[in-house]
């Protein structure tokens, strides 16, 4: 059988990319007695001069994908993780610059956070006060988000979080909207609103020459504001109160240009407790988790293009 390099047929290669996805790395530091945890899923995309490896199964310019593995194990211990984008920004750099066929890579990037078990003091006197230092317990409440991309001249990293899930209990509403003969939905002028936040933020740090973010203190500060912004919007609309957190993290983030939110909206239904012969004055609800409103939109700031793809933030 012959293999040509290019098929003799009308059709083209187009965008492509590969890379090992999903890899678990978890990096413990040992300060003395105290221990720091990070816990990554690390994914690594590369692209570039690949036409050969599609058309002929030539692997000339193929990293292998157990090599990029096996790289994200070894600059946990080479380079450490002192945070999500910087770890992702080492890997980026190295597989661009050092394999030229290589231009371009995507490296995506989930963080579980751990927090420390606090243990009593007079069980501590019996196991040791050291036992605090190196016990946690897995945080629940989001996972930490970030997607470093460099192409050997420019970055981007896009940061951002899913699955953090707000409520508030009153201070919103829902009322004058369209309604025709479909419509069964009652107004509220007081209602639970709650949802489960994915969001993206798009640093404007885009080449070596600019001064980087603080990764770690950015990340606080940005979901600081976004839950500040939630709890103190008197909401008419989610959307309103979408636009007001990202309004926030712009306003107070300079390293930020562009925010998207996904946000569902986790309906609760007031139950109707009058058969029973009973009163529901806003007290008990039915939390339904299908089907969801999907409020999803992109804040920008003035003057700034968007560039975070609208279906990243609901994959």
């Amino acid at each position: 059988m012959t293999v040509n390099s290019r098929p003799g047929r009308p059709v083209i290669l187009g965008q492509n990319q590969y890379g090992k996805a999903e890899n678990r790395v978890v990096k413990i530091t040992r300060d003395g007695a105290t221990h720091h945890i990070k816990d990554l899923n690390v994914s690594v995309a590369l692209s570039g001069d690949m036409e050969d490896v599609h058309y002929s199964g030539s692997n000339a310019h193929v990293l292998p994908t157990d090599t990029t593995k096996n790289t994200v194990f070894a600059f946990a211990k080479e380079h450490g993780i002192e945070s999500a984008e910087q770890f992702g920004i080492h890997l980026a750099r190295h597989f661009v610059t050092s394999q030229e066929p290589i231009q371009r890579a995507r490296i995506r990037i989930e963080e579980y956070a751990w927090e420390r078990i606090a243990t009593s003091e007079a069980n501590s006197q019996f196991i040791g006060a050291d036992e605090v230092k190196h016990s946690f317990v897995r945080k629940g409440q989001e996972t930490r988000l970030t997607q470093i991309t460099y192409d050997g001249s420019s970055w981007e990293v896009v940061s951002g979080l899913k699955d953090l899930t707000v409520m508030n209990s009153t201070n919103s509403e829902f009322w004058g909207y369209v309604k025709d003969k479909y419509t069964t939905l009652q107004e509220a002028h007081d209602r639970i609103l709650a949802t489960s936040v994915s969001g993206r933020w798009r640093f404007n740090w885009t080449d070596d020459e600019q001064k980087m973010p603080h990764w770690e203190k950015s990340y606080e500060q940005v979901k600081k504001h976004m839950l500040q912004a939630f709890a103190e919007t008197y909401s008419l609309s989610l959307q309103q109160t979408m636009y007001q957190m990202g309004a926030r993290i712009i306003n107070h983030r300079s390293e930020i240009d562009e925010v998207r939110f996904s946000l569902p909206n986790k309906h609760h239904f007031l139950v109707d407790l009058e058969p029973f012969g009973l009163k529901n004055d806003n007290e008990v609800y039915f939390a339904a988790d299908r089907p969801y409103g999907l409020i999803e939109a992109t804040i920008l700031r003035d003057g700034c293009e968007p560039r975070i793809p609208v279906d990243l933030t609901n994959l």
